[in-house]
């Protein structure tokens, strides 16, 4: 893992330095796919493990290794210097890295809305009740970068308070973000469950903003917001569609097996240490998740104009700038999925 970190920050700094193309920079093709989650554990990520559970990826005849970093900025930066095919991340990526003349293309969207909630501390939740109030206090998110800063940003935006007036800490997911807030070093933050259930079970936080529902992410976001996805670099997928089908059809197998079985049985598929001793109440976690999986991994109407909408409320890298929304996902490979 080590070397492979090594060897991708090489071909990230050629790249920046402008020495190779990113496509230079990529691994030989061995015919082996290496997917990055940003974030194996998060139950919004679930279908990339469950996908290797089930053996789907091995009923299609693929080679897939999972790998995980902490944030889905992490596992994008890994795509771009080439040293993974593919990630498990947050599509609103793919249009910020089009503006900044990256271009990748999210083939399979799993969640429908982010799966995440603003938690507040709940030694700070009589001065924080609202995104309104978050003037001078610390917020958590997974990485600088990431999806849950950049909704961290457009939360505060929309209530008035610009990205000057509180403070930004990465401090990671699952234990990490939990024990974060049990030293105070944050008041609030974004996070993903089972993350949420573990401090709502403590008494430790609270839900302040739900984006775990299609209800709660269109009061928040204004409309329906596709999250977790599959990703790819433009370039791989032009010379690679015989192996996109095949992870659309493994992933989109996966999403009806979400879809046709209860909490109980997904998390019977799932690793042992993925819910340790409370094997209840990451079920419970999982029960509450179900709502943001999509049933055919295809991109929601409307869902890519609310991304452009949000990220343009904060963003000044997409502000005022044309992005071509046809070029940041397809519905090709899911469609031809049966």
């Amino acid at each position: 893992m080590h070397t492979l970190i090594r060897g991708s920050l090489i071909s990230a700094l050629l790249v920046a330095a402008g020495v190779v193309g990113a496509s230079q920079a990529m691994a030989a093709d061995s015919g082996k796919i290496t997917i990055m989650v940003g974030g194996i554990t998060k139950m919004i990520y679930l279908p990339a493990k469950l996908t290797e559970q089930l053996g789907y990826f091995k009923e299609e005849g693929l080679d897939v290794e999972l790998q995980s970093q902490p944030a889905g900025v992490d596992a994008e930066n890994e795509l771009l210097a080439g040293a993974v095919q593919a990630v498990v991340g947050f599509y609103d990526h793919s249009i910020d890295l089009q503006s900044k003349g990256k271009e990748v293309t999210a083939i399979v969207v799993f969640g429908q809305v982010p799966g995440e909630a603003e938690m507040v501390a709940t030694k700070s939740a009589d001065s924080i009740k609202s995104m309104a109030d978050v003037k001078g206090k610390t917020l958590g998110v997974t990485g600088l970068g990431s999806s849950t800063n950049f909704l961290t940003q457009y939360l505060a935006a929309k209530q008035g308070i610009t990205s000057s007036q509180y403070s930004v800490l990465p401090v990671g997911a699952d234990n990490t973000f939990i024990v974060a807030i049990k030293q105070g070093r944050i008041d609030a933050g974004m996070t993903t469950e089972p993350t949420i259930s573990q401090l709502l079970k403590t008494g430790e936080a609270k839900v302040l903003v739900d984006m775990r529902t299609v209800e709660g992410t269109v009061k928040a976001l204004g409309g329906m917001y596709p999250a977790s996805s599959l990703y790819v670099q433009r370039p791989w997928l032009n010379t690679h569609k015989v192996e996109a089908a095949k992870l659309a059809r493994a992933f989109v197998k996966t999403l009806k097996f979400i879809n046709t079985h209860s909490a109980t049985e997904i998390a019977d598929k799932m690793p042992k240490d993925y819910y340790g001793n409370d094997k209840a109440m990451y079920v419970q976690a999982l029960q509450n998740s179900l709502p943001m999986f999509s049933a055919d991994g295809k991109m929601p109407a409307g869902g890519p104009e609310t991304v452009l909408s949000v990220l343009s409320g904060f963003n000044p890298n997409v502000k005022g700038k044309h992005i071509d929304l046809a070029k940041t996902y397809t519905n090709e490979f899911v469609g031809q999925a049966k």
